[in-house]
This record gives structure tokens, sequence and C-alpha cells, in this order.
């Protein structure tokens, strides 16, 4: 079915999104539609319309098979899992609208073939799980949330879904390393390339090839050295200082940040289109305070691995201590909890159960929240 012909069944007006580099394709979509009911938007890479597509509700999304930065396919699959009602028309290049049904879209949680869509490209998938859409194996992830949250054990439950699990996965913080030595931390340097670089070694990006390189605190990186991640993320190729020679790698880069980006990029602080390249699929954490019913569960299981390495009988916390819990504030979130948790289990000696008074130091989380 043309997208003409997809229009002409729309009830109202549609609003259509174009994702491509190629100027002649979205002009040769747009003119298809003339005397239709619709509005075009363009977009002229994968991260971009991710971004538009967050932004504003699409009817139709007439997508490049050829895109500068993404997998068409693995943005489509993210797309309808995402927003399910969208309609996906894939278009080529070098050709016409494809009017033949599109190739199948696996799934990453089962990674059993999904079955061809409509001749219409229409992909059609209601699951919206969040590890069938995040186990992509390329496609950028930016983790938010406070500190505490979790934010680095959601980056490696990542990658151990990811068909890269039997690869590397190389952590940097971004905030915790100079920024002199940044980015010969990240990209590599060769003997004599500055004073003290004895002898040449890769950088943590190189390590990371074939599997993922997770930047925690992406929100403090220096503004010179977001550009040289952007260029990085665009061309796939690192270049160690004081060398001419060009290294490809395949990484799959997930991100993770306490600040608000989308502010920082108003201010000028963080570079508006290495922004749109990491947050292709966004994940917010949301605090332990909005997660009552977590705190519970989770300090038992603090409580049960604290036994099995202590090796001690398995105890228990007692009905006022989990009240307790449950009442406070938690301002260092899920890694809070599991220190408090900690430091009872050791005050609690050989009792069988977790007292509110093994929990004294909440009275200070308290004076601190209130503070």
């Amino acid at each position: 079915m043309s997208v003409r012909a997809i229009l002409a069944a729309q009830k109202q007006n549609c609003r259509i999104l174009i994702a491509s580099s190629d100027p002649a394709v979205r002009s040769r979509s747009i003119a298809e539609a003339v005397g239709q009911k619709a509005s075009f938007e363009e977009a002229p890479s994968g991260a971009e319309a991710m971004a538009r597509l967050r932004s504003v509700p699409f009817d139709l999304l007439i997508l490049d098979r050829r895109l500068p930065d993404l997998n068409a396919e693995e943005v489509a699959e993210i797309a309808q899992m995402k927003f399910p009602r969208l309609r996906i028309q894939f278009v080529d290049s070098l050709m016409s609208v494809e009017e033949k049904t599109a190739p199948p879209v696996r799934n990453s949680l089962t990674d059993q073939e999904i079955p061809p869509p409509l001749a219409e490209n229409v992909i059609v998938n209601d699951t919206d799980e969040l590890p069938g859409m995040v186990g992509q194996g390329r496609t950028p992830v930016l983790i938010m949330g406070e500190t505490g949250t979790g934010k680095e054990l959601v980056a490696r439950a990542i990658h151990n879904i990811s068909s890269r699990k039997n690869s590397p996965l190389v952590v940097v913080n971004c905030a915790a390393i100079p920024e002199a030595l940044l980015e010969a931390e990240l990209f590599g340097h060769v003997r004599g390339a500055f004073t003290g670089a004895v002898q040449s070694r890769l950088g943590r990006i190189h390590s990371a090839h074939g599997g993922t390189l997770f930047l925690d605190e992406i929100g403090d990186l220096p503004l010179g050295m977001q550009s040289k991640i952007l260029r990085f993320l665009q061309e796939g190729e690192v270049q160690r200082l004081g060398s001419a020679d060009v290294f490809r790698v395949d990484v799959r880069v997930v991100c993770a940040t306490n600040i608000n980006l989308a502010q920082s990029v108003k201010q000028r602080a963080f570079r508006q289109d290495l922004y749109y390249r990491i947050s292709v699929f966004p994940i917010e954490l949301p605090p332990l305070r909005e997660r009552i019913e977590d705190i519970a569960p989770l300090a038992e299981l603090f409580l049960s691995e604290l036994c099995r390495k202590g090796g001690v009988d398995a105890k228990r916390l007692s009905a006022s201590s989990i009240a307790l819990l449950r009442q406070t504030h938690w301002p260092g979130n899920v890694r809070e909890l599991q220190h408090a948790v900690e430091r009872a289990f050791i005050l609690s000696g050989n009792e069988p159960h977790l007292h509110v008074e093994h929990f004294s130091s909440i009275s200070d989380l308290r004076e601190i929240s209130k503070s």
C-alpha cells in the first residue's frame, strides 16, 4: 500500500515524520501525498527521528532503510514497541517507496522472528517491556536518575541481555577522571604523546570493542570532549593521542546521568546533537521514596545476601523495622538502604531478627533529609 493509499484511509489529518538524510527521499514522500490531509516533519537521522517521536504524536513514520547513524530495522522495532499505534513505511534511498512486505524483525527478548507485517509495512507489536527494547545490539541508551538509584546495575543488565554479553563491559566515570587525562583515558595514546606517556596504550573505548561502553555521569563531560565523543559515535572510529592511525571499533554506548541533560542543553552546557545521539532509548529511574513498595523486598534481598556471605543462619526484618524503612525518605536511594541494612546486620549480632534499634543510623538520614 502506498503512502497516498494510507493517507486516503485516514479519517482525519495525518501527522507524518520522514526520517532520511536524503532530501530527494523526503521530497518524493511529500510529493506523493499532495492533495491529502497530512502534515509533515522531517528528520535527517534515526536519532533525530526518535527524539521527534518522543515529543510529538505521529500517525505515520516513513523510514529510510539507509539511515546515516542507526540501523533502520532497530529504529522501527523500538518505535513500534514504544508507540504501538504508529504506522511505519519503509523507503529506500535508491528506489521508490516499497510496497512489499517488510523483512522479519527479530524480537530481542525471545530471539524469535516476529511474523512479517501487513503489505503496507505496518509493524504490529503490542509488547512494551523494557528488556525487549534495550536488548538491541547497538541502540544507544541514556539512563537518568538520582545518585544511588542503581544506574550502573541497569547498565550491566542491559549489557547482559544483549548479544554483546560475552564481550567486555567497560565502565568510565566521566566525573572521576581529570579533564587533562580524559582524552588519553578514553581514546588512548602512543609513547611520547605527552609528558609521562612512557608507553603506548589503548583507550577505554578501544578496550570495549565488540561490547558495551558505559559512560557514567555523562553530564559532567567537558564541552571539548563532548565533540570528540560525538565524532566517535558518528564515525565509529578512534584515534590515539600522538598517532595518525585511525581504528574502527564496534561499541554499544550506554550513558548515565543524575542531572537534567535537556536543561543543560538549554544552558549550552551540553551539546544538543550529542544529547540526541545518546538518548535514542531513555530510561528514567525513579528515586526510592517514590517506590515505597520496593523498599521491603530490597532490604530483604540485601539481608539475605549478607547472611549468605557471612555464613550465618537466615535473618529476617521485624515488622516494626519494615515500617521504619518504609517511612524513611532515603536521600541516598537504594545505595543508602543497602548500607543501612548492612550496618543493622552487624549490630544485630546473633539475633535472628533486625529490629528498629539496629537501624540507629536512620535518624541521621532523617536529619539530612530535613536540612
